[in-house]
């Protein structure tokens, strides 16, 4: 947990991706006792009639401390209704929740929600948001579905199901992910097996180093793109914060996502993790050091027609505006 809030993982992917069977599954591993699931319909996820100890309405309880909710309503009076229930020891105290979105669904709102809500920001945090892409069709899929590619764009992992019936078409598909969002971890998901770490993790880690290989522009889909800023030396902290403002601002729904660490000039040694939805982001999160030995600033964005070309110089003009603004103060 970070900070005393519960960390939440969104489970999304298209129509017939495998979310079921995967969400099945690791309901029954130990590694996710003491979570609660929160479902569009409980008759899309085949619950073992052993694994239900209760049901009340929209609420099943399960055996090792889970739980799942029906989502027929809005998700922050639903996400309040279980954290409240939880409080007053009406509910098993569930250590993380799962929210498993709808074939169609795009998974920005659900960030934008977990991220402004003051109600909930303060007790939940934002966790890894995981897109199931199944092989045998989900080239086609990405090509087809503007749905598909924001969902793949904006994942933390990537899981390829149904690789055992279509092995000849993993490689494409892998090249296709790569190019829409390559700072992505891409796994195999058979029969819904996985390692649960992949899924739940922890709440708002920090980016890890990115390999060469993607700090260069990506390619594009329907004007959904991938691309990263890269900065060896430090960034002033006004600067840094009117970038991001001024990048919310003017870019809003079109930046889908922006992740990275930021070596800041007045603290170099504990660098800031960024995460920004859309128009929302987070306040920086100050680290207790890098997680590795690259010290340079990193910032990944996935966007819809804004090129990097634009948001470096957006970035070299604010950050000369600070320095001559710092300079005629000091003077």
């Amino acid at each position: 947990m970070t900070g005393g809030r519960l960390p939440v993982t969104v489970l999304t992917g298209f129509l017939g991706s495998g979310k079921t069977t995967l969400l099945g599954a690791l309901l029954k591993r130990p590694e996710l006792s003491r979570t609660a699931v929160i479902v569009n319909e409980f008759g899309e996820i085949p619950l073992d009639h052993e694994l239900v100890e209760a049901s009340d309405e929209q609420i099943v309880q399960l055996s090792g401390g889970c739980l799942c909710c029906a989502l027929r309503s809005d998700l922050g009076i639903t996400l309040a209704g279980l954290l409240d229930r939880r409080a007053r020891g009406e509910l098993p105290r569930f250590e993380r929740i799962v929210i498993e979105t709808s074939g169609l669904a795009d998974p920005a709102p659900i960030l934008h929600q977990l991220m402004t809500d003051p109600g909930l920001a303060s007790r939940l945090a934002v966790g890894r948001t995981v897109t199931l892409v199944d092989a045998p069709t989900g080239e086609a899929t990405l090509g087809r579905h503007p749905e598909a590619r924001k969902q793949a764009a904006m994942a933390d992992r990537l899981l390829i199901t149904k690789g055992d019936v279509a092995a000849e078409r993993v490689p494409a598909l892998r090249a296709a992910l790569a190019a829409l969002n390559p700072t992505a971890i891409q796994a195999d998901c058979l029969h819904g097996g996985i390692d649960p770490a992949l899924v739940i993790g922890d709440a708002e880690e920090p980016e890890r180093a990115l390999p060469e290989s993607v700090l260069l522009e990506a390619g594009h889909s329907d004007g959904v793109g991938s691309f990263a800023i890269v900065r060896d030396a430090p960034i002033g902290a006004v600067a840094l914060l009117l970038f991001l403002q001024t990048l919310a601002e003017i870019c809003g729904e079109r930046l889908l996502r922006v992740k990275g660490i930021v070596a800041l000039a007045e603290a170099p040694d504990r660098p800031a993790a960024i995460h920004g939805v859309q128009h929302v982001f987070h306040e920086p999160r100050w680290l207790e050091g890098w997680p590795s030995a690259d010290r340079r600033s990193r910032l990944v964005f996935i966007t819809r027609g804004v090129s990097q070309a634009w948001v470096e110089t957006l970035l070299a003009v604010i950050e000369a505006e600070a320095a001559e603004a710092g300079s005629g103060r000091a003077h």
